[in-house]
């Protein structure tokens, strides 16, 4: 072989080479490109899924319980109405409050009180009454449940049951734990009616065994939701009200404004400081009796013992006469 069939050898492996390399390098590009074409198809496929609610995968059959999760739709007009306000139509809010009131007779305002709240459409879930005593009319404390649609008119008749000392109004939005139940319990119901058409077309006893585990978990979990979101609608439709009914003994006092009511606030201290004065006596009247007894017996039980003992001393201290002789 001459130096020239050699370099034409040499030059024709390196051609060879260079043409390997350059299929290597394709076949990477196309996989690259292949690789980037799934990525974003997948990627797609997963947004549209989340974007639809009831679209998402059926579970693993005898997986668990697997607890779904759904978020609830926004507004198409992104949560805004037309005149650029948030919408308050939908929202769900709930009402509780504390309502005082100083009345003449608390237990008597207090059964008119379960009557204006019946009369609303409402009722009273608890009752708590003191009696009356000589010096005070009693209290009571009801916790009434209102509609919430009658509240602040049920509220203006409440507090004409006396002196509203107190009224205090609390409202919580709840709006997204309500539509965060809602979309759950949607989730659920899907996710068992999908496990129910499979079960009706499941030939394996070992699959239709965890096909009804699966129902029976998810229906437990179901009703558990739907408990907590008829609690919270009875929370929403029903404001929570306690109403405290005193009398004006129990009453903090009220600060005198001008010369007159000082003057009352004065003339009614000194009643009750001589009041109090005298109930004090009344209580210790029997033990300064029961006292006073004790210290005129003692002093007549002294003086005797102190007579006797003068006595004796007396007949100790005389001199003795001698008898005198005898014829």
């Amino acid at each position: 072989m001459t130096g020239d069939d050699r370099i034409v050898m040499n030059v024709g492996m390196c051609c060879v080479a260079d043409i390997s390399n350059v299929v290597t390098m394709t076949r990477v590009a196309r996989s690259l490109m292949i690789g980037t074409a799934l990525l974003i198809a997948s990627l797609s496929l997963a947004g549209c899924s989340a974007a639809s609610p009831s679209s998402a995968p059926l579970p693993a059959v005898g997986g668990g319980s697997g607890q779904s999760e759904a978020v609830a739709p926004n507004d198409s007009t992104g949560g805004k109405s037309d005149s650029g306000k948030p919408p308050t139509a939908d929202r769900s809010v709930v009402v509780t409050g504390t309502v005082t009131v100083t009345a003449l007779k608390p237990l008597a305002a207090a059964d008119k009180a379960v009557l204006i709240v019946e009369a609303a459409g409402g009722r009273v879930d608890g009752r708590t009454e003191t009696a009356a005593t000589a010096r005070d009319e009693g209290s009571a404390t009801l916790v009434l449940r209102i509609p919430a649609a009658k509240l602040t008119a049920t509220l203006d008749a409440l507090k004409k049951l006396g002196r509203a000392d107190q009224v205090s109004v609390n409202a919580t939005d709840v709006t997204t734990q309500t539509q965060d139940l809602g979309a759950r319990i949607d989730a659920l119901r899907a996710s068992i009616a999908r496990l129910l058409q499979l079960e009706s077309t499941a030939t394996d006893t070992t699959n239709l065994i965890a096909i009804e585990t699966a129902i029976s978990d998810r229906q437990g979990e179901l009703e558990s939701l739907e408990a907590q979101q008829r609690g919270l609608d009875d929370q929403i439709s029903m404001s929570t009200i306690t109403l405290e009914l005193r009398s004006d003994a129990a009453a903090p006092p009220i600060k005198p404004a001008d010369f007159w009511s000082g003057l009352g606030a004065g003339w009614g201290a000194f009643v009750a400081f001589w009041a109090g004065t005298l109930v004090v006596l009344g209580v210790l009247l029997p033990w300064l009796a029961f006292l006073g007894l004790a210290a005129v017996v003692t002093m007549v039980v002294v003086r005797l013992v102190r007579r006797r003992a003068a006595r004796a001393a007396g007949a100790a201290a005389a001199p003795v006469t001698p008898p005198g002789p005898t014829g």
